[in-house]
């Protein structure tokens, strides 16, 4: 029998998995902490304990009920962060609705591509955000609701699309008003969100996410009330909150990262959520911690990176924070030693996952050495199971790279409506296939290395973009890097960085070769070097390599045409 450690860990505790739907809990929380501040959006003026919450989402459900909605069908919701937001969150989880969270990021196209591959029944949308005129698109689709009554929607482009809600002022004529689904409610329809609290189990669908579809149309995974809510309270446990902490949630909450790691963290830990504006800003991130002396904070690297270069930072007092997470994309180890030193965060956790696993498989402990903290992902969720695959599928000896898989209450029902993409991602045996390489030590700590598709393969040797990515942070004029491969006719694929500088620094090619070399392999050193202002990337912080990539190789060959 060998001796040799493998790739496989699973997450032993004495912690039960919670078996109760979202709404059950809700009503629990609200019973044991129904004074305490629940959520607090600066911006809109609100201040709610969770007995007022609650009270906004009872009338909330009951509403939705009232106008015909029925348990299983799917409404949307396509809007920035704001207490409407999880309002809903919670009302159609109560009413058993599946909520359909749609990017606040999405055009025309991708809307239309949402509402009818899930069969919207209903939709809650916001005005307008940032460049979004979201009334004005959603018109354009559905011509229809500048003349139908609200509620009796007819459109043949969204077919089963009856219900349109609009949050804000009410611009849209054939929308109903947010703050009138409420007043809908009868003592009929609240008679019936109290006997679905029986009925609703909590293997039932309860959220569908579209992942962000870099390749093909975006896929709906589609979870259930046992995997968001339980996650959330493992997240949030291993972070140690409780009903004094005030979690900050700039991250989106159409993206697990706000409404389950967030929303559904502080539900469970009695916590309070604090929204500092519809979308991320690194000032008014500051301030909101500051003023509301927050005790825990979200972002991915990013939106730590901004609100640390920003040449306020340095005003605000931030000394109430202690712990938080950093996730979302690959978080450069020099960022978080600085998000520790400079924020406060001594508790500061990394957390790995995807929108399919609800989305935690591995999170880093406030016990950790630091080393381990900022060097990897920390180790197995409680409840799961995770092993390292190589190309045929066999578990790989511990610390060798693979494909990282994950098993457990975690993993999604399944993409809605799509068994063949289903199969592709998870296999017979129930592991969920994440398309990421990792590598798991001998004492369960898990390594990103990067993902299968953006592996560069120069010349025969395996180059992990993540590794010269963290060599470059060392430099002290870099403020942030993005490798990736690009294809060369004499290597296969060469190597490429996007940098970004630090204010004030200047910096040239040459000078980016000359501290790679005799530092990283000859191999490893970047060809091609561009220095940028920002990157492409997604509303929830993931950088899109494949446009760099695609950006690049554009230039290469107009360079070689001329």
């Amino acid at each position: 029998m060998s001796n040799i450690p493998m790739s496989y860990v699973s997450g032993i505790s004495s912690v039960p998995l919670i078996g109760q739907t979202i709404g059950n809990y809700f009503d629990g929380v609200v019973a044991h902490h129904g004074d305490r501040e629940a959520l607090v959006a600066p911006a809109q003026g609100i201040r709610w304990t969770w007995r007022e919450l609650a009270a906004r989402v009872d009338a909330m459900a009951a509403g939705l009920l009232a106008l015909g909605l029925k348990p299983g069908e799917r409404i949307g919701i396509w809007s920035p962060n704001n207490a409407e937001w999880v309002v809903t969150q919670f009302a159609t989880a109560k009413a058993g609705l599946i909520l359909v969270n749609i990017n606040p990021a999405y055009r025309l196209s991708e809307l239309d591509y949402a509402l009818n591959k899930v069969a919207c029944r209903a939709l809650v949308t916001a005005t307008a955000f940032k460049t979004s005129d979201y009334a004005g698109m959603l018109m354009t689709l559905c011509p229809e609701l500048k003349s139908c009554v609200p509620g009796h929607l007819e459109a043949p482009k969204v077919p089963s699309l009856r219900l349109v809600i609009q949050i804000g002022a009410r611009t849209i004529p054939g929308a109903l008003p947010f703050a009138e689904v409420a007043d809908l409610a009868t003592a009929t329809s609240r008679a019936e969100v109290a006997a679905l609290a029986g009925r609703l189990q909590f293997d039932e669908p309860i959220n569908i996410q579209f992942t962000s579809g870099t390749t093909g149309a975006p896929k709906g995974a589609t979870l259930t009330h046992h995997n968001i809510l339980n996650n959330g309270f493992f997240t949030a446990e291993t972070m140690k909150l409780g009903p004094k902490d005030r979690l900050c949630i700039p991250v989106p909450l159409y993206h697990c990262f706000g409404m389950v790691m967030g929303v559904l963290g502080c539900l469970t830990h009695g916590s309070t959520m604090v929204f500092p504006g519809e979308g991320f800003d690194p000032l008014a991130t500051l301030e909101t911690v500051s003023a509301e002396r927050c005790t825990a904070l979200y972002g991915v690297p990013t939106m730590f990176i901004a609100q640390m270069d920003h040449p306020r930072f340095a005003e605000f007092d931030l000394s109430t924070l202690r712990t938080g997470i950093m996730a979302g994309s690959p978080c450069p180890i020099e960022v978080m030693r600085r998000a520790i030193a400079l924020m406060h965060l001594s508790d500061i956790t990394i957390a790995y996952g995807m929108t399919e696993t609800s989305p935690v498989s591995f999170q880093t402990t406030l016990d950790d050495p630091l080393e381990r903290r900022v060097a990897t992902v920390g180790r197995i969720h409680p409840h799961l199971e995770c092993k390292i695959v190589d190309a045929e599928g066999r578990v790989v000896p511990a610390g060798s790279p693979g494909e990282l898989c994950t098993r457990g209450y975690s993993v999604m029902r399944g993409y809605w409506d799509d068994e063949a993409r289903t199969a592709e991602a998870i296999d017979k045996g129930r592991w969920m296939h994440t398309g990421d390489l990792a590598t798991i030590d001998a004492e369960g700590y898990c390594a990103i290395v990067g993902r299968i598709k953006d592996m560069i393969i120069r010349g025969g040797e395996n180059v992990y973009p993540r590794e010269v990515e963290e060599f470059l942070y060392r430099n002290p004029k870099i403020s942030d890097a993005q490798v990736f491969g690009v294809p060369d006719s004499r290597y296969g694929e060469e190597i490429a960085v996007w940098i970004k500088l630090r204010d004030g620094e200047t910096m040239t090619e040459q000078e980016v070769k000359d501290f790679c070399r005799d530092q990283i392999a000859h191999y490893k050193v970047p060809r091609y070097i561009r220095f940028v202002d920002e990157f492409p990337m997604t509303v929830t912080g993931k950088i899109q390599k494949f446009l760099m990539r695609a950006e690049m190789q554009q230039a290469n060959q107009e360079s070689r045409a001329s």
